[in-house]
């Protein structure tokens, strides 16, 4: 369904074309970070595999609380993805050097997730952000499952207890859906900002502006 991957697109050449910057809202703090390593804690609890300060039916309770608020926080990052493929669509498409090449939404994401640029896989580690391809993998099947974050009462245990496994099947299904074309970041360059530092950005570049003017 995808084209072969390789360092670059033979068709593509060696133009390089820089798409709209990633920005990332609350994911992108360290508290949400903590809040991530606290709940695969409990998880890790609930399984066993970490001494735990509780059994039984409290252990599971509080494991089902973890993996409900990292799929909403992870539904939320989802939300950010979803834009930022929406605009790399509206920015490809007025290209005309890359009409009928079938860039979809799916080239994006596999960009993101397979070919991320080093820079922003060490801006995300930098941010203590671990296992950043397979977490945006399901932060967008998420939000191709639902269109408002699921509240609780909603999802069976056993999909909140389960929902990684269930996320990485919707993905998987996602990309297969239609025929894409694989790109890499041999064409393609994106940055990637927190949404408090691309704001700061911009205050400071129109705060210049306003000084030369």
């Amino acid at each position: 369904m995808t084209t072969k991957q390789r360092s670059g697109d033979d068709e593509l050449g060696d133009s390089r074309w820089e798409l709209p910057p990633l920005i990332l809202h609350p994911f992108a703090d360290r508290a949400s970070s903590e809040r991530l390593l606290e709940n695969s804690r409990n998880a890790l609890m609930a399984v066993g595999a970490a001494p735990a300060d509780t059994t039984g039916e409290e252990l599971g309770r509080r494991l089902l609380e973890s993996r409900f608020s990292e799929i909403r926080m992870l539904f939320f990052l989802g939300k950010d993805l979803v834009r930022w493929m929406e605009q790399c669509m509206d920015f490809t498409g007025r290209i005309p050097e890359l009409a009928g090449k079938t860039i979809r939404e799916q080239s994006f994401a596999r960009l993101l997730i397979r070919h991320m640029p080093e820079a922003v896989s060490l801006k995300l580690q930098g941010w203590g952000v671990q296992d950043a391809a397979v977490l945006f993998a399901r932060a967008i099947a998420l939000n191709r499952l639902y269109a408002e974050p699921p509240g609780y009462a909603h999802l069976a245990d056993s999909f909140i207890r389960h929902y990684h496994r269930y996320s990485d099947h919707v993905f998987e299904c996602w990309q297969q859906i239609v025929a894409f074309r694989e790109i890499t970041c041999a064409n393609f360059h994106f940055d990637l900002y927190a949404s408090g530092e691309y704001t700061k950005m911009l205050e400071t570049q129109w705060g210049d502006g306003m000084m030369e003017s």
